[in-house]
C-alpha cells in the first residue's frame, strides 16, 4: 500500500469510517468531523465531545453521537443535520440498518430508536443498567443491546414491550452480529468475549485474552471474526454451523513489544488490519500469509482504524489526533 494522506488534527481520532461512497470520514473527541480525502471540516458537535459514529445508512456521510445530548449527521455537502436532542443524555453507543432506515443511539440505561424515514418521535426503550452497545439484526427487525448481565434484545418497531435477555453473568461493553444474522458476539469487562447462537441461545465461551477487547469486528462475508486484546489479532473462524465452538482462534501477527488497540477487516476479503499501542499499523492477507507494517513509526495509541468495503484503503488515527489514509498500490 502507498501513503496517500496524513493531517494533524489534533484531537483524539474517535472514530474512522468510509461511507458507501468511499469517501475517508474522522470524528474528533473535539466534536468535529473531517472529510478527509477533501479535508473539509465541520463543527458537528459545537463546543462539546463526539463519543461514538456510525456511517449513515443511506450511504451518505456519518451519523455522531455526543456529550451534548445530540445525535447529528454529517455530510461533506450539507451543514450537518441533528436528528436527535436529548437533554442531558450522553450519547455514547450508536448503530443503524439500511434496510430499515433505523437509527439506535444509547443513553445510560436508555436507548433511542428513530426511523429516519418516517422521522417524527423516537421511541425509547428502558433497561435496568447502562447500555454500552448496539447493533441491529441484518434486516432492522431485532435490536441488540449490550449490558450487565447479557444482551437484551428488542424487536425494532414494537413499543411497548417486553426484551428478551440473553443471559451471562458480568458487564457486556461491546456487541457485533454475524452478517448471516445467526450469532452475536459480545466484548466482556473480564478479559473474554461471550457469543450466542441465536436459534437456541446457546452460549459460547470465548476466553484467554491478556487484557480488556475494545474492537470487534466481523469480516471476510461473516466467516471470521477479529478482536484486539492481545499482542496480535486474534481471529476466530465461523466457517462452521456451530460457529467457533469446539474452534481454536488464532492470533496473528503477534509482537510481545505491543498490544493490539483496534482492529478492522474487509467486509469481503480476508485482508485484516490492526492498530497497535505503540502506534505502528500492520495490514495481513490472511489466505496468503504475508504482513506489511503500513505505519512502522512508533507514536501514540491507535484509536480508529478502518479498511474500504473494496479492501483498496486503510484510513487510521491516534489519540493525538494524527491521521492517515492509505491506498493499494495493485
Amino acid at each position: 500500500m502507498t501513503f496517500a494522506v496524513q493531517k494533524d488534527y489534533g484531537a483524539y481520532v474517535v472514530s474512522s469510517l468510509f461511507d458507501a461512497a468511499d469517501e475517508a470520514i474522522v470524528a474528533l473527541s473535539d466534536g468535529r468531523v473531517v472529510f478527509v480525502d477533501v479535508d473539509m471540516s465541520f463543527d458537528a458537535h459545537p463546543g462539546a465531545g463526539i463519543l461514538c459514529a456510525v456511517a449513515h445508512p443511506t450511504g451518505v456521510g456519518i451519523v455522531t453521537g455526543g456529550d451534548d445530548g445530540r445525535v447529528v449527521w454529517t455530510t461533506k455537502d450539507s451543514q450537518p443535520i441533528e436528528l436527535l436532542n436529548i437533554k442531558g443524555a450522553w450519547f455514547d453507543s450508536v448503530a443503524v440498518n439500511a434496510e430499515a432506515m433505523l437509527l439506535a443511539a444509547a443513553s445510560g440505561k436508555k436507548v433511542y430508536i428513530y426511523d429516519l424515514a418516517k422521522k417524527g418521535e423516537s421511541k425509547i426503550f428502558e433497561h435496568p443498567n447502562s447500555v454500552s452497545g448496539l447493533v441491529f439484526d441484518p434486516k432492522g427487525r431485532k435490536l441488540y443491546c449490550a449490558s450487565y448481565n447479557g444482551a437484551y434484545v428488542w424487536f425494532s418497531r414494537i413499543h411497548p414491550q417486553k426484551p428478551q435477555l440473553l443471559k451471562w453473568a458480568g458487564s457486556h461493553t461491546g456487541i457485533a452480529i454475524s452478517p448471516d444474522g445467526k450469532f452475536v458476539v459480545t466484548s466482556m469487562q473480564e478479559n473474554a468475549l461471550h457469543g450466542w447462537r441465536l436459534s437456541d441461545s446457546k452460549d459460547m465461551r470465548m476466553g484467554g485474552y491478556p487484557t480488556k477487547i475494545k474492537s470487534i469486528d466481523f469480516f471476510a462475508k461473516g466467516k471470521l471474526l477479529a478482536t484486539s486484546g492481545a499482542n496480535g489479532a486474534v481471529v476466530w473462524p465461523f466457517l462452521k454451523a456451530n460457529g467457533p465452538m469446539g474452534e481454536e482462534a488464532s492470533e496473528i501477527n503477534a509482537d510481545e513489544s505491543s498490544m493490539v488497540t483496534v482492529v478492522a477487516g474487509a467486509p469481503e476479503d480476508t485482508v485484516l488490519a490492526a492498530g497497535l499501542d505503540d502506534g505502528r499499523v500492520w495490514v495481513a492477507e490472511l489466505q496468503s500469509t504475508g504482513i506489511e507494517y503500513i505505519q512502522r513509526e512508533k507514536g501514540s495509541p491507535i484509536t480508529a482504524l478502518a479498511v474500504s468495503g473494496d479492501a483498496a484503503r486503510i484510513l487510521f488515527g491516534n489519540e493525538d489526533g494524527g491521521v492517515w489514509l492509505f491506498e493499494s498500490t495493485h
